[in-house]
């Protein structure tokens, strides 16, 4: 390094999971990196009973794994240490709660449940341990002059101003994110939030005791299980320590019904009646009115940076439901998508003078080429939510995917779900829902194709033996509304 030369400086304002993990990345490249978050030090044990759990398991899929390999530190192998393996789904139809398994993909690909508390420990201590690297708790960012690289934080203890300064300002600090309102004041951000009416709440299915006397699963631990009410749904994700962590996703509306514990139980009662055995009455009630009602924001914003001085990752650029479990993700393969393009513009961890533009060059080619696959994978995630719900009890639904994983394994590089491009890929969110579409024709098609035939081969069975017509009915009527929907979209 020359004397005019100077090792870059980076603020990241948020210790999230991807706050640290983009510590990591720049700490790798040379940058001097200081983090600032607003709680307190999460890993402390007297910290950890003042932080609300307010948190949904993650899913790490492939993305999410991709960008921790990346960092070179085989943090993907020590997240996946304490990772569970989920293989699909689980559904609990109808009152009874009978099982219906629905695999995630056609050669046994699993998503991953992961503790975000634990992960978020993680991946601070991975960027602390870094020479490069230092990280500040109870320092929340009142306000940042983004040409002058310098921010202003108030320590949340003692009230005391603290001043900083960076050569480059990352956002990482979630979905109500300071460094994007500071942002807001240098760019014409399009910018909007919408609240869906629904809301979440966190419950939890305790470990069984086994006949050994040691903890035990109480539902099958590979699957993702999924209570579909059609408009409002439950899931629970396992736990390494045996449990399953629930979470009632509904309207607030129909939380606004629930005032006491007669109307819980009935609820559960008429909706979740197997959950309660598994559950414990006492349990569901004190954690169903101990625990908040979450709501679920969706944030959307353009451009992400401001020339050299600042960009927002994560849920300060886009925050989205939860129902894809991408958000993670996505947040991770943001920092991996923002290391590439330092790769591709030669950005280096020191500056000689004011001629170096190509930090402003991957800042905007940042913005240009990640815009259309925020936008894709928020609206995927919002209809995911409709799938989950209501869709995949639907027999439209069932014979399309079984179509789409036949011929997926026939011709795999012509037909291709979705959900493995966008699990089990690091293909484009665009590119992925772009593919989707266009398939989506010929598989309807096929389905409509199927389904007649199966219908039609059951109704000549039928006649001698006539059982059987109950199920070539319902088989009938599904091809029948698959065939419209095919004849909907040709239109269209």
């Amino acid at each position: 390094m020359t004397t005019a030369e100077k090792t870059r400086s980076v603020a990241i304002v948020g210790a999230g999971p991807v706050g640290a993990l983009m510590a990591v990345y720049l700490a790798n490249r040379g940058w001097n990196v200081h983090v600032y978050e607003t709680r307190p030090d999460m890993r402390l044990p007297e910290n950890k009973a003042k932080i609300q759990n307010r948190s949904i398991n993650l899913a790490l899929s492939t993305r999410g794994l991709t960008a921790l390999k990346g960092t070179g530190l085989a943090l993907d192998e020590l997240i996946m240490k304490s990772g569970l393996p989920m293989r699909g789904r689980m559904l609990h139809i109808g009152d009874e709660g009978h099982l219906v398994s629905q695999d995630y993909g056609v050669h046994g690909e699993c998503i991953n449940s992961v503790d975000r508390a634990k992960l978020n420990e993680d991946l601070i201590t991975a960027a602390e341990e870094l020479n490069n690297v230092k990280v500040s708790f109870n320092l929340a960012l009142k306000r940042a002059d983004l040409d002058k690289g310098t921010l202003t934080l108030e320590n949340k203890e003692t009230k005391e101003i603290v001043k900083a300064h960076a050569d480059l300002i990352i956002g990482c600090d979630g979905a109500y994110s300071s460094v994007r309102n500071s942002l807001m004041r240098y760019v014409r951000m399009d910018f909007g939030q919408e609240y869906i009416p629904h809301g979440y709440c966190e419950l939890s299915i305790p470990a069984k005791v086994g006949a050994d006397g040691k903890p035990e699963f109480a539902m099958d631990p590979e699957h993702l299980h999924i209570w579909p009410r059609h408009k409002f749904m439950m899931i629970a994700l396992p736990n390494p320590d045996k449990s399953f962590t629930v979470t009632l996703f509904m309207p607030f509306a129909n939380f606004e019904m629930i005032r006491n514990e007669g109307d819980l139980l009935n609820f559960f009662e008429q909706y979740f009646a197997d959950a309660i055995k598994l559950m414990g009455k006492d349990l569901l009630i004190k954690e169903y009115f101990k625990n908040p009602k979450g709501s679920l924001i969706m944030v959307r914003a353009n451009p992400y940076h401001y020339k050299d001085r600042c960009i927002i990752l994560g849920d300060a650029a886009h925050s989205m439901v939860p129902f894809y479990g991408q958000g993670m993700n996505c947040g991770f393969e943001d920092v991996r998508v923002l290391d590439a393009l330092f790769s591709e513009f030669n950005v280096k961890s020191t500056q000689e003078g004011e001629c170096d533009h190509s930090l402003a060059l991957a800042l905007e080619a940042y913005t240009d080429r990640r815009a259309k696959d925020i936008k894709a994978i928020c609206e995927l995630a919002l209809y995911n939510y409709t799938e989950m719900r209501h869709g995949v009890t639907s027999p439209v639904y069932l014979m399309r995917k079984k179509v789409e994983s036949w011929l997926h394994l026939l011709v795999p590089s012509k037909v291709i779900p979705l959900y493995t491009m966008v699990s089990f890929s690091n293909r484009p969110y665009s590119e992925a829902y772009a593919r989707h579409h266009k398939q989506g024709f010929w598989l309807t098609v096929a389905g409509a194709a199927v389904g007649l035939g199966t219908a039609a081969g059951l109704l000549v069975a039928g006649w001698k033996q006539r059982r059987q017509l109950k199920d070539a009915a319902g088989l009938l009527k599904a091809a029948f509304l698959t065939a419209a929907q095919s004849a909907q979209k040709l239109v269209q």
